[in-house]
This record gives structure tokens, C-alpha cells and sequence, in this order.
């Protein structure tokens, strides 16, 4: 069972901020202690685009949810990029051994989820953990919270979100990222073996790319699939969405075998803390049903 207030803050219990490097400017992770002894497991959550560790407590339960059921909550920032490079794998690598060391958890206790970009990554660095002789970590599951899964259609969208230039937001946010991109990796069309490197999954592939590497351990991807919001508000359709490359990656991770991977619609509309409307929120994520998932794994 699992016993929450929804009615109080998401700041009710408090969060310790833990610095693991003197020089990187995200080098400190936020941990929520458990109300209770010992400790289950550890939820890793990493927060979007740019965005600081800070910013996910106002917009989720999650932490809530997991203080109440014996879980440690740690929020590790990513930072500006939309793919795992070696110094943000290294960044994540540093930060759970430092977790381990203070929490004294098992390297196999944890289980990590992304919001947007920080789901990209998340998904990246799980295969990763898999794909390497000598982990940090060995992940119990991963889930995603609408996040591109895949870095060679992210890039494509972009350049149509550019051509349509219909929404202020989702033209300048095209035009940074596909620029950022394109700074730090190339383009699909002149580094095609870099971005088949750092993507988690690639659609047009006909073989098992990164994703074979999840075929083992349970994956969520969780989306608001409100088609009517994307086409009214933004001008897009189900095809400019994250829910397709989404959705095939489970179809593909079932077809290798992986029953427990899971496409979730959200059953309520998404919605920002400062109640906005928007499918693309930390909000879709039913915080209670996520954690008995959680609690089932690693029972395991």
C-alpha cells in the first residue's frame, strides 16, 4: 500500500543537496531521504532540457510517493544536451557511486526515469550500463516522460517544426537544439555513425540497434496523446509527435522478448505546476500506480 497526501506541498519533506564535483557546474544531485528504514531502492530522476535538479520537485509526486514507501529519491541534472556524452555518462557515473557510498545502497536498488530530454538520456545510459563490462550501476528499470527516443527523428522533426514556423515556442526551441546538434555531433546526413552511437533507439533500422540492450529489464514510456491539443495549439499531428518513435521502440523492444516493456497513456490530462495545460509534463505519470510498478520490480 502506498500512503500519500496529495492535498500538501511537494516541498513537505525535505531534500538534501549532495555536490560530488567542485568544477561542474551540475555536479551536485538532490536526495529525499525515506520516511522509513532501510531503504528499498533508489528513484533517479533527471529533469529536462537545461533544466536544474531543482525544478522537478514542484512538478511531479514522484518524490512524495517514494518518501512515503521507503524509497530514496535522487534528482541528477543532465544539463543542455539532447545525448549521453562521455562527460554527462562520466557525470551520472560519479554521482551514483557517490550515492552509493553515502546511502550505502546496492548498486542493482536503482531505477531511473527522465522527463523530456532527461528521459533520452536515461534510456541512453541504462544500455550503456548493460552494453559495459564494469558498470556503475545495473539499473532495475527505466521509464521515459515523453522524451525523444530517437536522435535521428528528433532531428528531422526539428527541421519541419522550422519549415512550419507556426508556434513562437516551437520554432526557437527547433532552431537552438538543431543548432546545438549540430555543434556538438554533426547532422544525421554527415555523422550518421555518431548519432547511431549516442541514439537509444533508431526507427529506420531494420536489425536491433542500442534497444537490445533493454531487452531484459522492464521500460516505460509514458505520453499524453492528445492529438487535439498538438494540432490546436502547435499545428502538428500524431506524426510530429514523441508518442510514435515511442511506441516503436516497445513494439520492438516485445518483439525481442521484453514482456515488461510498457507504452503508457496517461489517464489525465498533462498539466504544469502553475496548472497550464500541457501534454508534455511531468504530471502524466500516475505517481502512486508508478511506484507499486517500482516496489513490484524490485521485489524481484
Amino acid at each position: 500500500l502506498l500512503f500519500v497526501t496529495f492535498g500538501c506541498s511537494t516541498t513537505a519533506q525535505t531534500f538534501e543537496r549532495h555536490r560530488f564535483s567542485s568544477t561542474d557546474p551540475f555536479g551536485y544531485y538532490l536526495a529525499m531521504k525515506p520516511q522509513n528504514e532501510p531503504v528499498r531502492g533508489v528513484l533517479v530522476l533527471l529533469p529536462g532540457f537545461g533544466q536544474i535538479p531543482e525544478s522537478v520537485f514542484p512538478e511531479t509526486q514522484l518524490p512524495n510517493v517514494a518518501y512515503a514507501n521507503q524509497l530514496l529519491t535522487i534528482v541528477v541534472a543532465g544539463g543542455p544536451t539532447l545525448h549521453l556524452s562521455d562527460p554527462v555518462a562520466a557525470r551520472f557515473d560519479a554521482a551514483f557511486r557517490h550515492v552509493q557510498e553515502n546511502f550505502g545502497v546496492d548498486s542493482d536498488r536503482f531505477i531511473l526515469g527522465g522527463f523530456s530530454a532527461g528521459g533520452t538520456l536515461a534510456l541512453r545510459y541504462v544500455e550503456r550500463c548493460y552494453e559495459q563490462e564494469a558498470a556503475v550501476i545495473q539499473p532495475r528499470a527505466v521509464f521515459t516522460v515523453d522524451s525523444p527516443v530517437d536522435l535521428f527523428e528528433i532531428w528531422d522533426y526539428f527541421q519541419r517544426e522550422l519549415a512550419r514556423d507556426y508556434s513562437a515556442a516551437g520554432t526557437n526551441e527547433a532552431k537552438f537544439a538543431s543548432e546545438l546538434m549540430q555543434k556538438e555531433i554533426g547532422t544525421p546526413a554527415t555523422d550518421a555513425a555518431t548519432y547511431a552511437r549516442l541514439t537509444p533507439f533508431r526507427v529506420r533500422l531494420d536489425e536491433p540497434g542500442n534497444e537490445r540492450f533493454l531487452r531484459n529489464i522492464p521500460v516505460r514510456a509514458y505520453h499524453d496523446v492528445d492529438v487535439v491539443w498538438q494540432l490546436q495549439n502547435r499545428r502538428r499531428g500524431l506524426y510530429e509527435s514523441n508518442a510514435l518513435p515511442a511506441s516503436e521502440l516497445i513494439a520492438r523492444l516485445l518483439l525481442l522478448g521484453n514482456e515488461r516493456a510498457e507504452f503508457i497513456q496517461s489517464k489525465t490530462p498533462g498539466r504544469r505546476s502553475n496548472g497550464t495545460r500541457h501534454p508534455h509534463s511531468w504530471s502524466i505519470v500516475d505517481a502512486v500506480e508508478a511506484v507499486q510498478w517500482m516496489l513490484k520490480i524490485l521485489e524481484e
